[in-house]
């Protein structure tokens, strides 16, 4: 326990307590599974939170997101799973332990009630098939019933069972993306498992919207570009749409996007697919651009979004190159309120050095020192919380901090003898 709170940020903690509560109010089992026990494992920044519980995974997905002001995301209301972000941007899912069986590759399967040791069994992956223990007697306890540790170590990929692909053939992406974004290698077995899979044409089964939300997990990890690539060598991302395969995928912008987010962003950072998908498609014409989009499914306000993202970066760019911002204060201002998205569409459009070296100063500098300003320096001001005048003084304590100029210590003068 002392392990997994030591990697999760402050806000992550806050879900993860909450999730304790609900559930034992609830009188249900919980676990952390997934990709945030791999990750864990490995000392890697947790970017989502995954959770496996007993009974009703949607009431209590509901809960958290009444209790955090949370938004849902997607539901799949067969499988008992749920996405959902609480607290602004924390990413978490919700599911039922669970078992399920595959009349043919693809297919809707036959979901029942399981332990949380048959549901890390039916899993893909042996490093994704571990669990923790959030229940009041056992907390802290590790289930690892694959021995996805000693592959963790070792760094490869084992699958679970020799049917993961012929049961959910989108597996066949997750094990792109883990060569790729983690740098393990499948072993023999599960790469040979992986070849008679597309022989068989198993991928074809595979619905666009569910390859669609592959690639958007793929979208902020390393090795973007190479891990597109080899998709579109398998024909896999022709199911979306053909506009995006061969010449038409932007391997030389993926690239720079990867290596900007790579190089500016903070580790952690859980914002920039909407970026990521403006890059993805921009040296399409305007019809390919939509039709390719289609599959993605974004939700309406995302879908928005990414139609104003072109002009909120243009504007954040004029505002990063005017005069004014030879004063810190007003560039950590600009900034603090711009998305992930923004600050990454004008990073990979601007051509101003000063743009660059400006965004890279608020991540670097200027807002590590804004959250050194404390709630008691600003309730020393007189200011209640919750308060337009908090706000503002805060942000005059933080401006202050940021523009201080120390002065310079004249030399003593030696005394002539």
């Amino acid at each position: 326990m002392f392990v997994l709170e030591s990697h999760l940020n402050t806000g992550q903690n806050r879900v993860v307590a909450e999730m304790q509560g609900i559930a034992t109010d609830a009188g249900m089992g919980i676990w952390l599974t997934g990709g945030a026990m791999r990750d864990m494992l490995r000392g890697a920044q947790i970017r989502d939170l995954d959770f496996t519980v007993e009974r009703d995974a949607q009431k209590v997905a509901k809960s958290l997101a009444a209790k955090l002001g949370g938004q849902i995301l997607q539901e799949d209301t067969h499988k008992r799973w749920t996405e959902l972000t609480v607290l602004d941007d924390i990413r978490l899912s919700v599911s039922n332990a669970r078992t399920e069986k595959y009349a043919k590759p693809g297919g809707k399967p036959t979901i029942a009630p399981a332990t949380i040791h048959e549901d890390l069994h039916r899993r893909d992956f042996t490093i994704n098939a571990i669990g923790l223990s959030l229940n009041r007697g056992s907390r802290g306890l590790l289930i690892d019933p694959t021995n996805g540790q000693a592959d963790l170590l070792n760094r490869e990929l084992r699958a679970t069972n020799p049917y993961i692909y012929y049961d959910d053939p989108g597996r066949l992406f997750r094990l792109i993306r883990f060569r790729h974004a983690l740098g393990f290698q499948p072993t023999p077995r599960a790469q040979l498992q992986f070849e008679n899979a597309i022989l068989e044409h198993v991928q074809k089964t595979v619905p666009a919207n569910q390859i669609a939300r592959e690639i958007l997990a793929m979208a902020l990890d390393p090795g973007l570009a190479p891990m597109l690539e080899e998709l579109d060598s398998h024909g896999l991302l022709a199911s979306i749409s053909k506009v995006l395969t061969g010449p038409a995928l932007n391997i030389a912008g993926l690239d720079r996007f990867e290596k900007l987010f790579q190089s500016v962003m903070p580790p952690g950072t859980t914002g920039g697919t909407l970026a990521f998908l403006l890059t993805l498609v921009e040296i399409l014409s305007a019809k390919d651009r939509a039709e390719a989009l289609v599959a993605f499914e974004l939700p309406s306000a995302d879908a928005a979004e990414l139609k104003k993202l072109d002009a909120k970066a243009k504007a954040l760019e004029a505002e990063l190159k005017s005069p004014r911002m030879s004063r810190h204060s007003n560039i950590w201002e600009v900034l603090h309120d711009a998305s992930v998205n923004v600050v990454m569409t004008v990073l990979m459009h601007s051509t101003t050095r000063a743009v660059h070296d400006r965004i890279r100063a608020w991540f670097e500098k200027y807002q590590p020192l804004a959250e050194e300003i404390t709630d008691d320096e600003v309730a020393a001001t007189g200011a209640k919380p919750g308060t337009p005048k908090w706000d503002k003084a805060r942000a005059s304590l933080i401006a202050a901090k940021l523009n201080f100029k120390p002065k310079k210590e004249e030399p003593e003068e030696v005394p002539q003898i």
